[in-house]
């Protein structure tokens, strides 16, 4: 089915985006904070010893120490709090003081509740469950491992309460409402670290990172939106090195500019369902500030997929890309779907790279393990 191609936009910085003479310092996520709030409080519930820093496991397996900035014992267990540092990156977080209770309870194994502060999932399309708090799986699967250096949770039950004062007031600076989390800010971090893809400084080492690629005499980059997608894209290509995966956060754009400067022929893209629809819309800088997925592109791809106009009506009206993901997944429209988007989003880099270059999409699951659909070299 023949559809119009988009105009290509790539839109400016936004005006938080400062050029600096010096690298950027990376922070920590709310969800790493809120790991060290766990283990401080856990640490004084279990030795009695209110400790002045703790070490915490990432993602990755790199071990860091936060310092406490407050811990005691109360009378149903103990309390801490981390507070958040965000690097560089203009995050409305930093400073937040991310607060961890905790108290025993008698059936073994770990109930992690939202406290003040910590918002509300309301709607669906955003991998956590309606009525629950707004704490990511990441910072969920940190938080357990935390808890279980200490106690052993096949035999011990613990209660985990995470909280941040002044939460609901952070959360009106972000998207939260619209997304459907209300009454506070999300525990996130798919890695534990901030980075600051929002600055010009990272579209400056975006550029800088294709370049080394090509100093190297390598022909193709692959680039990815994060940690979960630079994983499933080294899946994707094991025969490449690690110069060519190059993270580009925002800055799709930059990077195959940089790519065609350099004479690179070949560009590959991993990434999620929302950065994908931003693309196939022809955005090129997808900071959320400078643009939104669009569910109309979104619905007209179910139609085209084969998919009912009840489904399509149900996708235009989808909360987020992710939850238009979900209804394709459990309509059994994904592959196709999924295909068909990184059709356009190939139509879309192929115009802006020039046909000279070779372009390949996939798109991952959530997690970044399952590769769920492609065009190009990948395409099944």
């Amino acid at each position: 089915m023949a559809y119009d191609m988009p105009p290509l936009r790539e839109p400016d910085l936004p005006r938080t985006a400062k050029v600096r003479p010096v690298a950027l310092r990376t922070g920590w996520t709310t969800g790493a904070c809120a790991t060290a709030a766990t283990k401080a409080a856990l640490t004084a519930l279990v030795t009695g010893v209110v400790p002045a820093q703790v070490e915490i496991g990432l993602p990755a397996g790199r071990r860091v120490c936060f310092p406490v900035a407050r811990c005691a014992r109360t009378a149903g267990g103990a309390e801490a709090v981390v507070i958040k540092d965000a690097g560089d990156d203009p995050d409305v977080t930093h400073g937040a003081e991310l607060t961890a209770t905790v108290g025993w309870r008698q059936v073994p194994g770990l109930d992690l509740v939202g406290g003040p502060g910590v918002g509300t999932v309301t709607k669906p399309g955003l991998g956590l469950p309606v009525g629950g708090p707004a704490i990511n799986d990441t910072p969920r699967q940190m938080i357990g491992a935390a808890v279980a250096e200490l106690v052993d949770l096949a035999v011990l039950g613990v209660r985990v309460v995470i909280s941040v004062p002044r939460g609901e007031i952070m959360a009106r600076k972000t998207t939260n409402r619209r997304l459907g989390i209300l009454g506070g800010i999300s525990i996130l971090g798919t890695t534990g670290v901030v980075r600051p893809f929002s600055t010009a400084s990272w579209r400056a080492s975006v550029v800088q990172a294709v370049q080394v690629a090509a100093a190297q005499g390598e022909s193709t980059v692959v680039l990815c939106t994060g940690g979960r997608t630079e994983r499933a894209a080294r899946e994707l290509r094991p025969e490449l090195p690690e110069v060519c995966f190059v993270e580009v956060g925002d800055f799709t754009g930059a990077a195959v500019t940089a790519a065609v400067t350099h004479g690179l022929s070949g560009v590959a893209f991993v990434g999620m369902a929302g950065k994908l629809a931003k693309l196939a819309a022809g955005v090129l800088m997808t900071h959320y500030t400078r643009s939104k997925v669009d569910l109309s592109l979104l619905g007209a791809v179910t139609v085209e997929a084969g998919g009912t106009a009840e489904l399509a009506a149900a996708v235009t009206a989808a909360n987020t890309g992710r939850h238009a993901y979900e209804l394709w997944e459990a309509a059994g429209l994904l592959g196709s779907a999924g295909d068909l988007l990184c059709g356009r989003v190939r139509a879309v880099l192929r115009r802006f790279a020039g046909e000279a270059v070779a372009v390949d999409v996939a798109m991952v699951d959530f997690t970044g393990v399952r590769c769920v659909a492609a065009s190009g070299r990948w395409a099944r």
